[in-house]
């Protein structure tokens, strides 16, 4: 069948848009970016968290970068490390971790300093528990609801002793998205205890977006996606 010409220079174009992608550095996928390079968020990137880095390097805002995390507590590095002269990294010796610490498989346990005034600590019976998250939500499931609960329970037993609440996300995302997103999860679990009893004077929120992440895939994501209610 013999087409006209608008005809087959419609067919052409289609054609042409077809196999074009989005100019670099934008992404639809991972394949539209270059070799060991991610799509997050529409951009192209060398890494989604420190995991995606060489021995040594971090990832800072999708880059791998030489050196360690900058820090100002333990609780702001990883599993393996301890916040160490401004900087996250493994202890080599006792002396880094202070007075009194110790330095075990390259974390530092801190030697604790009990302060005036200072409530005891809660009973060992008595555990809180993080909150879990789906991606990208800040409404509360059947399951992070329970958790709450439980909380709530362990909450009431220790009067008088307030708690934090520490909104965290997964690495996916842009930084300021990802801290707006933090303190709406953290927002949804004081809520939901000042519902079921516990005075909100005691809970204070804390929102660290994706600071504290350490996943780099699904199953890694879905633990950094938590509030964590801490003493």
């Amino acid at each position: 069948m013999q087409r006209s010409i608008p005809a087959l220079c419609a067919l052409f174009i289609a054609a042409v848009v077809a196999g074009c992608g989005p100019d670099y550095p934008k992404c639809n996928k991972d394949k539209d970016c270059k070799e060991k390079e991610f799509c997050v968020n529409g951009n192209c990137q060398q890494c989604r968290g420190d995991g995606d880095c060489k021995k040594g390097e971090v990832c800072n805002k999708g880059r791998c970068e030489s050196g360690s995390k900058a820090c100002s507590a333990d609780s702001e590095c990883g599993p393996d490390a301890s916040c160490i002269d401004g900087k996250c990294k493994a202890c080599a010796s006792d002396g880094e971790c202070g007075e009194g610490g110790k330095c075990n498989a390259g974390k530092c346990q801190r030697a604790s300093t009990k302060v005036p005034g200072e409530l005891p600590p809660p009973p060992a019976a008595c555990q809180l528990e993080p909150v879990y998250f789906d991606f990208n939500e800040s409404v509360l499931s059947t399951e992070a609801t329970s958790a709450i609960e439980r909380n709530a329970e362990c909450l009431k037993k220790v009067a008088g002793r307030g708690a934090n609440l520490v909104g965290h996300t997964d690495p996916r995302g842009t930084e300021e998205y990802n801290l707006a997103l933090s303190d709406k999860r953290a927002q949804s679990v004081k809520e939901r205890l000042s519902r079921v009893g516990v005075d909100g004077g005691r809970l204070k929120m804390v929102a660290k977006g994706e600071l504290e992440a350490t996943g780099t895939d699904e199953s890694g994501w879905a633990k950094d996606r938590r509030v964590d209610v801490q003493w």
